[in-house]
């Protein structure tokens, strides 16, 4: 359970901390080279992609990823991509294109911008680079070069739209005794010249855009369960009971997006996110989201053996525009998905702290374990300006945790909940 006084503690914390600067992935150098032109690839088509593992991450469409690559081969692979459509594919590494009997779903991922470097001295070359996760993609089969590089075949998931139900079953002869919205209304009497009072008569309903369940044999809070928008605000609301800083006024407006937006800030476990992504429908994904996140409690030690709550929902905030969740690349390449948390327990320090590379610029970052088992599970973040706000925070990884969710007796976290 979770003390209500925390819960209003988190509410009530100012951040005057600019929450762009961690999207801008300034730690890469300010000199990567701008690509021009996007690609888009037909729906169920088959091409075929080079494709980059990496262990812990789960690209979602719409996500960034930053990368910094050293293997000459995986170099050679992106420069050949670079001069070609600036598209490769990104899998998670637990499900290798080559495992048998694993079906694998992956995202496209479209080279923004980079930057090459050469170190003359040992003759080897660094790699930065920004990406931007596309399309989803299941692939059909794969192969390993000679050089290493794995190249596959896949297909470019569809995303299936649901025709809106009442379509075909309101009745226009009633649609005079209907009120519209009023920027629908406005914008029909303007155009069709028709006289405004008659839009403002006192015979008119208020707009239900449900009605037409009165004409079929399913009520209408059966259809409220597969309205898209309703299903976003409902997302919404249930998010802006955790915190306040969860910035829900800057995320995408359209349904698809939205649920992209969700996906790449829960933080889930691989094999959930897998499933979040190999979904084909944004409705039901929207559902699926919903009904984690009224199940979601807290974050706990991904070990088996540990399992120590680490923090709970209500001290999650943004520390950046993309969300409470992000993607970051530290000088060794490796790629962590980081929650950011205004609190965190039964945690580990180690190391002093160090400002080089930080992912927040202004901050000073100091490594975490458990302190159960030790794992590595994140870092403390303290401020090198006094002025700052907040003056620390706690940067989690995703894969080192699990969510844990409310128990009823058995496990229902993918039936959805609304």
């Amino acid at each position: 359970m979770v003390d209500k006084s925390d819960k209003e503690k988190g509410k009530n914390r100012d951040i005057s901390y600019d929450i762009s600067l961690p999207s801008q992935h300034t730690y890469l150098g300010d000199d990567l080279e701008e690509l021009t032109g996007r690609t888009l690839l037909d729906d169920n088509s088959c091409p075929n992609l080079p494709l980059l593992p990496l262990p812990g991450i789960v690209l979602v469409p719409g996500q960034t990823i930053p990368l910094q690559l050293f293997e000459p081969s995986a170099i050679s692979m992106v420069k050949r991509i670079i001069e070609k459509d600036h598209t490769l594919g990104i899998i998670n590494s637990r499900y290798q294109a080559l495992s048998p009997g694993v079906v694998c779903v992956g995202t496209t991922a479209e080279i923004r911008s980079y930057r090459e470097e050469a170190d003359e001295n040992i003759g080897l070359s660094t790699l930065r680079l920004k990406a931007e996760g596309r399309q989803r993609f299941e692939i059909l089969e794969a192969r390993r070069q000679i050089d290493g590089v794995v190249m596959a075949k896949v297909r470019i998931l569809p995303e299936i739209m649901v025709d809106d139900p009442g379509g075909g079953i309101r009745l226009s002869c009633l649609d005079r005794f209907r009120t519209l919205p009023l920027s629908t209304m406005d914008t029909n009497t303007r155009s069709s010249g028709l006289d405004s009072d008659r839009f403002n008569s006192p015979l008119r309903r208020k707009y239900d855009r449900f009605d037409f369940a009165n004409y079929t044999r399913w009520p209408r809070w059966v259809y409220h369960q597969y309205d898209a928008m309703l299903i976003v605000q409902r997302i919404i609301q249930e998010l802006q009971k955790w915190n306040c800083f969860i910035p829900t006024d800057r995320t995408p407006r359209t349904p698809l997006d939205f649920s992209y937006w969700v996906a790449s800030n829960l933080p889930l476990d691989d094999n959930k996110r897998l499933c979040l992504l190999g979904l084909n429908n944004a409705i039901q994904r929207l559902r699926c989201e919903l009904s984690m996140l009224k199940r979601y409690r807290t974050l706990c030690c991904r070990n088996t053996m540990c399992n120590m709550d680490i923090a709970n929902r209500y001290d999650t905030f943004s520390m950046s525009l993309e969300g409470p969740q992000g993607t970051y690349v530290n000088p060794s390449g490796y790629v962590h998905e980081i929650i950011t948390t205004y609190k965190a327990r039964g945690l580990s320090l180690f190391g002093s702290p160090s400002t080089e590379q930080s992912w927040f610029p202004g901050y000073a970052w100091t490594a975490a374990s458990c302190s159960g088992c030790d794992n590595h599970v994140g870092w403390k973040f303290t401020t090198t300006n006094c002025k700052l706000e907040p003056q620390q925070f706690w940067g989690l990884c995703r894969a080192s945790l699990r969510p844990a969710f409310s128990s009823d007796g058995k496990d229902e976290l993918w039936e959805p909940n609304i």
